[in-house]
């Protein structure tokens, strides 16, 4: 079983976040035993960012461990048609093109999202099995 992370599950458990940390990790830790989890391209960078120090947010993901997965042209072109048809539909800007990347890389490469992104990603992709640590 192959699971794909998003950023916020990543930076609840790295960050240690107190509302959220606990049901993120212990979500994290089944998603591990039950296969492989990959954090795309754009998840990597965002969590990358959250933190101040480059070499031990790349250990703290190694040790959990998190694998890097590139994202394919198949799963950007779903994004692209994600998004296009978000925004004529008049969805607002609060969604950014990463949130549509994530959610086909996902779609694409992975069993699972795991996200507590869970209403957007499903509306926004048919079919992407979406685990909800938040409950």
């Amino acid at each position: 079983m192959i699971t794909a992370v998003d950023t916020n599950v990543l930076i609840d458990v790295l960050g240690a976040d107190p509302r959220f940390g606990p049901a993120s990790r212990s979500a994290l830790r089944t998603c591990l035993n039950d296969g492989v989890v990959i954090a795309c391209d754009v998840v990597w960078a965002e969590v990358i960012a959250a933190f101040p120090d480059v070499a031990a947010t790349e250990a703290a993901l190694s040790r959990l461990p998190v694998v890097f997965s590139g994202m394919s042209q198949a799963a950007a072109t779903k994004a692209g048609i994600a998004w296009r048809a978000y925004r004529q539909a008049g969805g607002p800007r609060e969604r950014l093109m990463t949130d549509f990347a994530v959610g086909a890389h996902a779609l694409e490469h992975a069993d699972r999202l795991l996200t507590r992104d869970r209403g957007f990603q499903r509306a926004a992709f048919e079919g992407l099995t979406i685990i909800d640590p938040s409950g």
